[in-house]
């Protein structure tokens, strides 16, 4: 059963603490930030670059970096509180936006209210089923008087056991405020890789009785996305497997990476053609793709491709810009810089490639996709690869899309048995006959013809 919610949204992701250069530690005592309300004035801007859906990194009330949560009911002071971001949401609402939370129900920070009982009181806390594996015959590296469960090992992220009826009280209450009072449209599901699927599920039941179109997406990395993206489950999932597939297409000079995945994918039949996976070419824990990519011209048919290949399309924010960042051997400090008008730009996020063209370069790709369903809902077929040269098609009925890319430094010639007379939507200009079957490609950039 195919599943087109949100498949024609182009998603903008923000890491607040990092943007709004939040202190790294919450002192409990500051008075509310007023990040929110200068984001409120760059919601033009964000508009203007095509987006119609903010996602938006923790905002919950945590000791450090937003993922080591406090309190679910509160946004966290160093952001703003929960009146500056219920005003935030109600402008971006009445500009066009959807709002998706970054919601971290897998685990907890220790000074989340039930663990900090459970050290005061031990086997006598009545939130001793809140949490997994607690050992009380052995203490942990914390020096606590008992052991337990931490996310990937990291004992300050508290595994929750959120199969406990308590615990999915106390979070479905959080998300029902949030519904409530911010009016959000949408879950990103932090770690869902290793979240209980019963959970989740009951999670879809509660939000989708009282939002129909309530999105739900995972943060998955490896493993089957039909384990998540299902029907009274997720909605979506992260793309990790396009994510490098991508870059490496041009890194490698070889398109038959994502060509290979791209149709394992949503080819016919494909293994996740049935809903819109989320497709991000950098986020909060990878290095930003300018860091990434050998040229930094590789960038413009990045996005290109990005926006025309099946899923929803996310800019991290700033790499609209072409920054930089790399992740560091102990922190992610790079990756989740604070930018203007919140602060001046590092010097290490400084972009190589010219801003300018490439955020007039993404507002084309954006504006394309918007207009054509047939990229937002339409299926894959794969035409040629080679190493260096890709071309693909995308159809919904009788609207067709061909794309075609060149990572090579002059014109390159692509080869296909296609027929009809196409318009080239990015670049100007109609293509049929011999022209077409041959069709000349830019140095590094992309085509996206239409059919007439």
């Amino acid at each position: 059963m195919e599943n087109f919610l949100f498949s024609d949204k182009i998603t903008y992701h923000i890491y607040p603490l990092g943007l709004f250069n939040c202190p790294q530690n919450n002192n409990f005592t500051c008075p509310a930030g007023n990040g929110f309300d200068l984001l409120q004035g760059e919601l033009e801007r964000i508009k203007d670059l095509g987006v119609n859906l903010l996602y938006i990194g923790p905002i919950c009330e945590s000791s450090k970096h937003g993922y080591d949560t406090l309190d679910y009911y509160h946004v966290d002071r160093r952001l703003g509180n929960n009146e500056k971001f219920a005003s935030f949401c109600n402008r971006a609402h009445e500009m066009g936006f959807s709002i998706v939370l970054d919601a971290v129900f897998n685990h907890t920070g220790r000074d989340f209210f039930a663990f900090k009982d459970l050290l005061q009181n031990g086997q006598n806390s009545p939130y001793k089923d809140w949490y997994l594996n607690l050992h009380f015959d052995r203490q942990s590296n914390y020096g606590d008087p008992f052991d337990y469960d931490g996310w990937a090992g990291c004992k300050d992220l508290v595994k929750l056991n959120v199969d406990n009826p308590q615990v999915q009280e106390h979070l479905f209450g959080a998300v029902e405020m949030w519904m409530k009072d911010f009016k959000i449209d949408g879950l990103r599901l932090d770690a869902a890789d290793v979240l209980s699927k019963n959970f989740m599920d009951n999670l879809n039941r509660f939000c989708k009785s009282r939002k129909q179109d309530f999105w739900l997406m995972g943060e998955v990395v490896h493993g089957d996305y039909n384990d998540w993206v299902r029907p009274g489950r997720l909605d979506s999932v992260t793309n990790y497997q396009i994510y490098t597939a991508l870059y490496s297409g041009f890194n490698d000079a070889n398109f038959f990476d994502p060509a290979f995945n791209l149709n394992r994918e949503f080819g016919d039949p494909g293994i996740y053609n049935h809903s819109p996976l989320y497709t991000f070419l950098d986020n909060h824990d990878v290095n930003r793709i300018a860091s990434t990519v050998k040229k930094s011209e590789f960038l413009y048919p990045l996005y290109g491709l990005a926006f025309t290949i099946p899923g929803i399309p996310s800019i991290y924010y700033g790499s609209e810009f072409g920054i930089q960042g790399k992740r560091g051997q102990y922190d992610d400090f790079q990756l989740r810089p604070s930018l203007p008008p919140f602060a001046p730009m590092p010097d290490f996020a400084k972009p190589q490639t010219d801003p300018n063209v490439l955020v007039d370069v993404i507002k084309r790709f954006a504006k394309i996709r918007q207009n054509e369903v047939a990229l937002q809902k339409g299926s894959y077929k794969q035409i040629a690869v080679t190493n260096t040269q890709f071309m693909f098609e995308r159809k919904y009925y009788n609207d067709q899309i061909v794309i075609a890319v060149n990572s090579e430094d002059s014109e390159k010639s692509i080869y296909n048995n296609l027929d009809g007379t196409y318009e080239d939507l990015l670049n100007g200009g109609t293509f049929s006959g011999k022209e077409l079957q041959e069709l000349k490609i830019p140095a590094i950039w992309i085509r996206i013809l239409k059919k007439k």
